[in-house]
């Protein structure tokens, strides 16, 4: 138990303009003190002044949103060395978790420390920061991407009927090239839809060329940090870059199975009478999740070895969805393990 190592708690609920803090004595289980900051540097460091003031001795944070509107904190905090955790919404069961209060989700987030409901560090390092923000600004691309091309073929499906036949049945290159080359003529109508066909291609062009060089930054970094992971096989660039992101640095998490249950790929038990089963996990970092699926599809469709497993779990009983399971789970031990020992760069 974290109580038995520290002397005090300091629980944050994290909003975009402020963060609200409950100074909790770990031994006594009471707060000492609450304080409302502003999410700034100047906040901050006054956060870190009351600390230092009423909690002398060992201490630690516990951050809500520590990904997030939390970051800046944690980030300021690491560097001056403090103990630093992160936890998730805190729960609000039973007659006093329906009250809700800025300062009450700070001690809650305080107590779940305290618990040992929680205990990961938060994500640190420059690099895995860096690549965290190429990675998500390449899927908002690709998601847009893909909506501005299916927005596309629902347009020549009530465009006007010389548009329509001549778009028609085309690839998506020639789609592209096609609706660029349009030209509006004195038909109100067809000039409209002209105009937003072209629109919407030159939209999908430019998010793809948007996406295509973040992978390029993406698969330059990755190399950087991590070369022996990117040679794996079935470990492509923006895989890797998931499995870095979440993973972060050596020791964040305690064990190779606190990282599958992060992932989403720990077993549940899903026992009912006679049936003796466990199912997918619904829960944890999805992108994490994706990324291990990525792998395991890629592995299924090109490594031998790997089709000997997945056909030796379906010859036991185990569906091909059990089984692709159970894949995940050993992809999860596995890197794991290769990222906890590679040197960091």
């Amino acid at each position: 138990m974290l109580a038995d190592d520290v002397l005090f708690v300091i629980g944050v609920d994290t909003h975009a303009d402020t963060h609200t803090l409950a100074l909790i004595d770990a031994r006594a289980q009471r707060t000492r003190a609450t304080m409302t900051i502003p999410a700034t540097r100047r906040g901050y460091r006054q956060a870190l002044r009351l600390a230092e003031r009423q909690a002398p001795g060992s201490r630690a944070w516990a951050l809500e949103g520590s990904g997030s509107y939390g970051a800046g904190l944690a980030r300021l905090l690491t560097e001056r060395g403090e103990q630093v955790l992160e936890v998730e919404r805190p729960s609000r069961e039973g007659s006093r978790g329906r009250l809700k209060s800025d300062e009450l989700d700070a001690e809650r987030a305080a107590h779940a420390v305290l618990s040992g409901k929680a205990g990961a560090t938060p994500r640190q390092g420059k690099q895995t920061q860096a690549l965290r923000a190429l990675l998500v600004t390449r899927e908002g691309a690709v998601v847009a991407c893909t909506a501005a091309l299916n927005e596309l073929r629902a347009l020549i499906v009530i465009a006007p009927p010389e548009l329509r036949e001549r778009l028609q049945q085309r690839s998506e290159a020639a789609l592209l090239t096609a609706c660029l080359r349009l030209r509006t003529g004195p038909d109100p109508e067809r000039a409209a839809h002209v105009l937003a066909l072209r629109s919407l291609a030159a939209r999908v062009r430019q998010l793809r060329a948007e996406a295509k060089t973040l992978e390029t930054e993406l698969s330059r970094r990755v190399q950087h940090l991590a070369p022996d992971l990117l040679a794996r096989p079935g470990v492509g660039p923006i895989s890797a870059a998931a499995l870095l992101i979440s993973w972060s640095h050596p020791r964040r998490l305690r064990n190779e199975a606190a990282f599958a249950r992060l992932a989403g790929t720990a077993p549940i038990p899903a026992n009912s009478g006679k049936t003796n089963r466990h199912r997918l996990d619904r829960g944890g970092d999805r992108r994490l999740n994706r990324a291990l699926h990525t792998i395991a599809l890629t592995l299924r469709r090109t490594d031998p070895t790997t089709q000997h497993y997945l056909d030796r779990r379906t010859s036991e009983g185990k569906t091909t969805r059990e089984a692709t399971r159970c894949l995940k789970r050993y992809l999860a031990r596995s890197l794991y393990r290769q990222m906890e020992t590679m040197p960091t760069a």
